[in-house]
């Protein structure tokens, strides 16, 4: 039974998947579902042997050829979300025309399939809020011309274009709502509809728009209303700050300072307690994984006449000292017709 057998054997006794995205390989998305356009940033190299279902339609198992495996979100399937059609716009940074919003929405940040990538380890220069009597809907993080900028969260390409101020800049709509902007760019890498994920690079550092120098001007926005990235992510560890987010309406004003509440923060040892139980099974689906391939790899010979240990070691490019060690016995030991030798 070859790998692939017993890991669809296991996949098929496995539980549904929630439906989340999985950090994935890039290239390897390119090949298995076509058309999808996505950057080549983040790939390892190790090309995919075969792509196989799960219990859950959208979500797959790339399979590569060094036996190892991984969970995959068909952006396909993601991207037919009402969240990348509605209010959907190539043109404008704005396109909610004034959203209303609830009083407060809590948002996965990102679960234990999806990715993240801080996009720059760094001490903010500017800060959000208000800055010359003028409000600064984001943060300014220090970012030499011509040096890569990363995507924060996986998500869809809904503008990159020269925006005033803004120069060259791209927006980011990710599947929870929310929208990432990326400012001052001296070049982008990517089109509106393009699918990208954590990691990848999507444009350059630059001075370009209202800018006095090389920086990147980063924004946190939800229904068209920006609020201080500096709540999700502490950019001096690179660290993202929560998983779970509860993002009230009075956090919009420029003035605000956001504090977790007692609520909020039962809402997210619940969902951290979640997340370790699914990280608990992961590690067993991976462990069961590792088992199988470890069983797939190994081969036997069935001894025939005039078969002899130095014989078979030719035959399958191996020494008699290992099989001696694979089989436990002895370089002097009689072979028997119809006995198993382990060669693998």
């Amino acid at each position: 039974m070859n790998f692939k057998t017993i890991l669809t054997t296991l996949i098929l006794f496995l539980p549904p998947l929630a439906p989340a995205f999985a950090q994935q390989e890039t290239d390897s998305l390119r090949r298995a579902f076509g058309k999808e356009s996505v950057p080549s940033s983040i790939g390892t190299g190790t090309p995919e042997a075969d792509t196989l279902e799960t219990g859950n339609p959208g979500v797959k198992v790339i399979l590569f050829s060094n036996h190892t495996w991984r969970y995959i979100k068909d952006p396909k399937l993601v991207s037919d979300s009402k969240v990348f059609s509605e209010n959907w716009d190539s043109k404008t940074t704005n396109p909610y025309r004034d959203a209303t919003l609830p009083e407060s929405v809590t948002l996965w940040i990102v679960d234990t399939l999806d990715s993240y990538c801080c996009p720059n380890q760094t001490t903010p220069s500017s800060k959000f809020g208000y800055r010359h009597g003028r409000a600064h809907t984001g943060i300014d993080l220090p970012y030499p011309k011509g040096t890569p900028v990363y995507a924060a969260f996986d998500g869809k390409v809904r503008l990159s274009d020269y925006v005033g101020g803004y120069g060259n800049l791209i927006i980011l709509r990710h599947d929870n709502g929310l929208e990432t902007f990326y400012g001052h760019l001296s070049e982008s890498k990517v089109q509106p509809g393009d699918w990208v994920h954590a990691g990848d690079v999507i444009g350059l550092g630059g001075s370009t728009g209202r800018s006095s120098g090389p920086h990147l001007h980063f924004e946190t926005r939800y229904k068209g209303h920006a609020f201080d990235p500096s709540w999700l992510i502490d950019f001096q560890t690179g660290a993202l700050r929560h998983r779970l987010f509860r993002l009230k309406s009075s956090y919009f004003n420029p003035h605000s300072r956001y504090v977790q509440t007692e609520e909020d923060e039962d809402e997210i040892n619940s969902a951290d307690e979640k997340d370790r139980i699914e990280a608990e099974e992961k590690a067993k689906k991976e462990a069961a994984a590792r088992e199988a391939a470890a069983l797939a790899a190994i081969k036997y010979h069935t001894v025939r006449k005039g078969d002899t240990l130095s014989g078979i070691a030719v035959k399958y490019h191996t020494s008699v000292r290992t099989l001696c060690r694979l089989n436990g016995i002895k370089e002097t030991k009689t072979l028997q017709i119809g006995q198993k030798i382990r060669v693998k």
